[in-house]
């Protein structure tokens, strides 16, 4: 069994992409620009949000957060991303979800320009997704995708299953696995809460991506030797054991399925911190796309 560190994978790409933002800088041109809008006082949200300006001060980014309380009205809101939209210095914009229940999430997303998506969960982004154009890849996906290629884990002609449906998850991960590309070339189920035979379809799987947000759900009798695990799941359960009095637990029951695997992701440590790394990429990305 080998433990894909995504710890260690995500300091590669965010060396890289500092190395590429101190050579843009050599050249006279910007550094990239990350705007983040944060809305309410939710401690999960607050901690990500922290994550990612840091994030892009190690890379040599700039960042503005901008936080509101969750009284803000929608068209507040709206009036905030169209001026972002308009600024011109500034190259990514994500709004952090969820958002109070009064907010539409489907406007905030839409009202988006389409060259500043770094979360990649634009109508316009997932449609080019769909069509195979290039396109800003949501972020957990795209981190999964730079894993398996690091790791030289074989995909073509393989059985990969997807748990969950999301559109942040299983069902841009479903279209990335099934593309004509490397890493990909997969024949890909996805299975939800509806499915049927559910234990059937994940014995068959050389590969399965768990994307439930149900701690602990794929056991050991559901996997077969040798199978590669890629856990999406982090859901906070209480722990005595740890000093916060909470845990974070993946979506696999880890050390059942470990021993049956020949690649494996830790919670943490395993896809978490490439999410954030995968969100700078596409925020060069988005500094050299409108630069072309």
């Amino acid at each position: 069994m080998q433990l894909i560190d995504g710890k260690k994978i995500s300091q590669q790409l965010k060396d890289e992409i500092a190395e590429a933002t101190s050579q843009r800088k050599q050249k006279g041109l910007k550094a990239p620009h990350l705007a983040v809008i944060l809305v309410g006082e939710d401690g999960g949200s607050q901690t990500y949000v922290r994550m990612k300006v840091k994030a892009c001060e190690q890379v040599g980014f700039k960042s503005t957060k901008i936080d509101y309380p969750d009284t803000v009205t929608e068209n507040e809101l709206l009036a905030k991303i169209n001026e972002i939209n308009a600024d011109n210095d500034i190259d990514g914009l994500l709004v952090q979800l969820p958002l109070p229940k009064h907010i539409s999430e489907e406007k905030v997303i839409e009202s988006i320009d389409p060259s500043k998506d770094v979360d990649g969960f634009h109508p316009i982004s997932m449609g080019k997704l769909v069509a195979g154009m290039p396109t800003f890849l949501p972020a957990t996906p795209a981190g999964i995708m730079e894993l398996l290629e690091r790791y030289e884990v074989d995909t073509e002609g393989k059985h990969c299953v997807v748990l969950g449906r999301s559109h942040i998850v299983g069902t841009p991960m479903t279209l990335l696995m099934s593309r004509k590309a490397k890493p990909g070339n997969a024949t890909v189920t996805m299975c939800h809460s509806r499915t049927k035979n559910l234990e059937e379809i994940t014995r068959q799987a050389d590969i399965i991506i768990a994307a439930l947000g149900a701690p602990e759900f794929l056991k050991a009798d559901m996997v077969k030797e040798g199978v590669v695990v890629i856990d999406v799941g982090t859901t906070r359960v209480k722990s005595d054991k740890t000093k916060s009095g909470w845990k974070l637990k993946g979506d696999v029951a880890f050390d059942q399925v470990a021993e049956k695997a020949s690649y494996i992701t830790p919670v943490p440590g395993g896809v978490g911190p490439m999410t954030i790394a995968s969100l700078l990429k596409n925020t060069l990305k988005a500094v050299e796309m409108k630069e072309q």
